[in-house]
């Protein structure tokens, strides 16, 4: 019920509505893609993906001292609500953008991303404390599969604001689609508390001793230390890295490219990204199905494998039909590749910790990082050769980078008895 709760953020502040709202009103005076953004001149394309990436970096900065709290306080849940509500406030506080309170909002979407993001840590490191190891992939892909549900619901009803307002009483034009930003923050709020009153409060594992609050590095460095005697975790992990880079950064920037480099309608884009929702449903538990058939990794193998066809495919985009074909493909393993990355890693760590929250701080801290970096790339390839084509083929050879990576992991049998050592 979180991923319903929180999956509309991703959905319609990342990937739908706030884009196509933030590419139509982040631009100059003259109209050209130009912004000015504390006195410097940035293309908007390129400002939203640098948000992207100081955003995540700065939860990167954040997680390790928050888990250190909470494996010491016995506050895990706390801390989830904490950055729920951050993340809930300012979509709604972004109510507000218009062309002249751009740069507080430009902040305020940085906020929203940093309230999602910290709360998924704590959220992912509850799945080892109420599913058995069996479960794992398939709760992992019904929590991603409910969000996809409930945020297409939502999206429907802004959608139908969008695009007949009139039937709503509303006039103002930039109107629904600052009431959508706000939705999400009620919608988010709301269902969040089924969670919250059902999921198990931890409890405190450690005393305090030295500096404790600064112990959420220590423990990343012991977490990384621990890499050593786990060499299939630590071979994962690296893939994870790489190929997330490239996953991540096209949720962010897809429909920035849409809307940018193949000037497609504002309803068009925002329909394309409710197909790959629906897809996205199906694209979870079939990859829960395939990994069940030939194993996590291969299952991994070919999600990425198809996603370089998806880069290749997106460069030589120029129509908007081949872009909704792209789409389609985006959503097939988008859901299905970040639930089956979870529950990987949740089988690959030891069993019978009690600090989860540490271990998955290392997962969402990897992640967090990978997604400053792609988005990065990405805006700085495309800053510096004036084409976003030129960050789709960078995309490209990340995910062939994964690919190789991930192949060096052993078949579906090896890796089940190399679970099982490192366990043990």
């Amino acid at each position: 019920m979180y991923d319903w709760a929180n999956s509309v953020h991703a959905l319609v502040i990342v990937s739908s509505i706030f884009p196509v709202y933030f590419s139509a009103t982040a631009h100059s005076a003259s109209g050209s893609a130009d912004t000015d953004f504390l006195g410097y001149q940035i293309k908007s394309s390129v400002l939203f993906s640098y948000t992207v990436s100081a955003s995540f970096l700065i939860t990167a900065l954040l997680v390790p001292l928050c888990t250190a709290i909470a494996d010491f306080t016995g506050n895990k849940k706390r801390f989830m609500q904490f950055f729920c509500y951050l993340g809930a406030i300012s979509c709604m506080l972004l109510y507000f953008f218009t062309k002249d309170t751009l740069v507080p909002s430009v902040f305020l979407f940085g906020l929203s991303l940093v309230g999602w993001s910290g709360s998924i840590v704590f959220y992912d490191s509850y799945l080892p404390d109420i599913a058995t190891e069996d479960k794992f992939d398939t709760y992992s892909a019904r929590g991603f599969s409910l969000g996809y549900l409930g945020s297409v619901l939502l999206l429907l009803f802004n959608l139908s604001m969008i695009l007949a307002p009139g039937f709503y009483g509303i006039t103002d034009k930039a109107l629904p689609a600052r009431i959508s930003f706000f939705t999400v923050g009620v919608w988010w709020i709301l269902f969040a508390q089924i969670p919250f009153r059902y999921l198990p409060v931890n409890k405190v594992y450690k005393e305090k001793t030295g500096n404790w609050i600064f112990n959420g590095f220590v423990e990343l460095k012991r977490v990384f230390m621990k890499l050593r005697q786990q060499p299939f975790l630590a071979k994962f992990l690296s893939a994870f890295f790489i190929y997330t880079m490239g996953l991540r950064t096209v949720m962010y920037v897809a429909t920035i490219f849409g809307a940018t480099e193949l000037r497609l309608p504002s309803q068009s884009l925002i329909v394309t990204v409710l197909l790959i929702q629906i897809v996205g449903i199906i694209g979870s538990f079939t990859f829960a199905w395939l990994s069940g058939k030939i194993g996590n990794i291969f299952a991994l193998m070919v999600g990425v494998a198809i996603w370089v066809g998806i880069c290749t495919g997106a460069y030589y985009t120029t129509e908007a039909m081949e872009f909704y074909f792209v789409a389609c493909a985006v959503g097939m393993v988008m859901g299905g590749i970040q639930s089956l990355s979870r529950s990987t890693y949740s089988k690959l760590i030891p069993e019978n910790i009690p600090d989860t929250a540490s271990y998955f701080s290392f997962y969402d801290v990897t992640e967090k990082l990978a997604i400053v970096v792609g988005t990065f790339i990405y805006g700085t390839v495309e800053n510096l050769t004036g084409s976003m084509r030129n960050s789709i083929l960078a995309l490209l050879v990340i995910f062939v980078l994964g690919l190789i990576l991930l192949y060096r992991i052993p078949s579906k049998k090896a890796y089940h008895y190399q679970m099982q050592d490192s366990k043990s």
